[in-house]
């Protein structure tokens, strides 16, 4: 049975079609597949990462560290986050030794470094994936250890100047690719919020604020984010819809039914909207590393499908009327992108295709 891991800070959705498509290609019995990943999504929360909830349903084994990450501002996790960094390079050495994989794959984050480096000491390849059009700082150290380097954006090309490298797009979940362009927009329209998987509170205190307008007009399916869910839940009306948290199994169903999507730009969300071909109107993380999120929602922009409204300009008033603009342009939006292709649609085959190399 052929082995692989598969390790990352913040890559589920990506990981879950990399994981998709290794057994399509080699079967649920020929693969043995382990993900090493945090144990939270982000230091002083404990809001557990998407992995844990999802990838033990697909016959995955998830490891978690308890690893600190570099961090680029200091808060008062830094110094506990610091003294973390050593038990997740030991927890990393205790993980592997324990699967023994014949691959490693890494999508950046900070609990992936340990991963890789441990994976290089042991001789195992390894092979990184970067999605953002920029690179994480993550994936920038471990460079050092890699074998190749596959690349979501050619825009990141030049920062691996010294490594093999390959374009093979951002992997994409198989339900996500199925589903439809819409050719007419609903009535009344369905605006689709959510901040990334585990919401944006500067995003819901915009919708807040505005909320009440914007049902008078729209239905509004929204993400809250497990921390936020509290707030919105007490809203009772026919045309609005809160989840704390919706699986990535089942987000191709808000897909469906939105017209328009407000959302951050990280990288798998940008991927899949010029896929499903969704307007949106898309809020970067001003301190995202290398300002990717912005250079993410340059692309959509680009693609023809979003407006980028930045976060110091965010109030409930902005993102009113943000939407209104993209409701009146809608039309004129789908016909000019609906013919567009994204190369992601091939995207978990050509990683596949880079691992198989390395799997005797």
């Amino acid at each position: 049975m052929k082995k692989v891991l598969l390790t990352g800070g913040h890559a589920a959705t990506t990981a879950i079609s990399v994981i998709e498509e290794l057994i399509r290609r080699f079967g649920k019995n020929g693969i043995d597949i382990s993900w090493i990943g945090a144990k939270f999504a982000s230091e002083g929360k404990n809001v557990d990462g998407l992995e844990l909830k999802i990838f033990p349903e697909m016959g995955v084994k998830a490891y978690l560290l308890n690893a600190g990450r570099l961090q680029r501002k200091f808060t008062r996790y830094t110094i506990i986050s610091l003294l973390k960094l050593p038990i997740g390079f030991i927890q990393a050495i205790f993980f592997i030794l324990r699967i023994r994989p014949e691959i490693t794959l890494s999508f950046g984050g900070f609990a992936a470094f340990p991963v890789v480096f441990t994976s290089w000491i042991f001789r195992i390849p390894v092979v990184i994936h970067e999605q953002t059009a920029e690179v994480g700082l993550a994936n920038k150290l471990s460079t050092l250890f890699a074998k190749e380097v596959l690349l979501a954006r050619t825009e990141s090309v030049k920062h691996f100047a010294n490594k093999k490298t390959e374009v093979v797009g951002n992997p994409v979940m198989s339900q996500i690719i199925e589903v439809d362009i819409k050719e007419k927009i609903g009535n009344p329209p369905v605006i689709f919020v959510m901040g990334g998987s585990r919401g944006s509170e500067r995003i819901n205190n915009a919708l807040f604020d505005t909320l009440g307008k914007l049902l008078q007009k729209y239905k509004v399916v929204h993400i809250t984010g497990e921390t936020d869910f509290k707030r919105f839940q007490k809203i009772n009306n026919k045309n609005y819809q809160a989840f704390p948290f919706v699986s990535p199994m089942e987000i191709d169903n808000l897909y469906r039914q939105s017209d328009i999507v407000v959302s951050r730009s990280g990288a798998n969300t940008v991927a899949e909207l010029m896929i499903v071909k969704r307007p949106a109107i898309l809020i970067p993380i001003p301190w995202s590393h290398l300002n990717e999120q912005e250079e993410n929602a340059k692309l959509a922009q680009n693609f023809g499908l979003a407006s980028i409204l930045q976060q110091e300009d965010l109030s409930g008033k902005a993102l009113f009327e943000e939407i209104e603009q993209i409701v009146r342009k809608w039309s004129q939006i789908i016909s000019e992108i609906k013919h567009k292709q994204s190369n992601d649609v091939s995207a978990s085959s050509k990683v596949v295709n880079v691992l198989s190399k390395y799997l005797k």
